[in-house]
């Protein structure tokens, strides 16, 4: 894990939180003569067993990747024409990005017809879900003075958002499923 702080007032602070709210680091360095519990804190390192998965993940990034980029590949090729006619929205990727194929996603024309077509896939024992809740609008967002109203655009969007099934073990014959599914849709 790597934290880049611009303030070096935070530096301290920072330690103190990776430390489990400790000044165990301090105690090492030899400027407290005991480390004791000063702040809140937690343990951000992987266990040994989250460590060795990631790396074999990382060994097979290739081979993850491809898969990704079929799947991803496949919903667009496949709904281009389908979302065209709707009115829906795929995802873009400008030309200067790369592409993480992380996930895929439509964007609807309202909450009413998003909200509808999740409860169809649901019906079809397909799990598509909404995107995220804006941040400024989330309950720390709220804490922080973010309240609804202040990005209309990020708000609008994230109502409209739906996250299409996708993973790495998806079988060509889920995801035809799927893809059957939405093009079967009609608000």
């Amino acid at each position: 894990m790597a934290l880049l702080l611009n303030d070096e007032e935070l530096i301290e602070r920072a330690e103190i939180l990776r430390e489990k709210g400790t000044n165990r680091s301090r105690f090492f360095r030899g400027q407290v003569d005991k480390y004791t519990w000063t702040d809140i804190g937690s343990s951000y390192l992987p266990s040994d067993i989250l460590a060795a998965v990631l790396m074999a993940q990382l060994e097979e990034r290739e081979v993850i990747q491809a898969k990704r980029k079929t799947l991803w590949d496949k919903y667009y090729l496949e709904l281009e024409c389908w979302s065209k006619q709707n009115g829906i929205k795929l995802p873009v990727v400008p030309s200067n990005c790369q592409q993480s194929f992380h996930m895929f996603y439509l964007l609807m024309p309202s909450l009413e017809i998003r909200s509808k077509f999740i409860a169809y896939l649901d019906k079809l024992s397909i799990g598509a879900v909404f995107h995220y809740i804006p941040l400024h609008t989330s309950p720390m967002g709220e804490s922080l003075g973010g309240k609804v109203g202040q990005c209309p655009i990020t708000e609008d969007i994230s109502e409209r958002l739906v996250r299409l099934p996708f993973f790495t073990s998806m079988t060509e014959s889920q995801q035809e499923k799927v893809i059957q599914a939405v093009v079967n849709f009609s608000a």
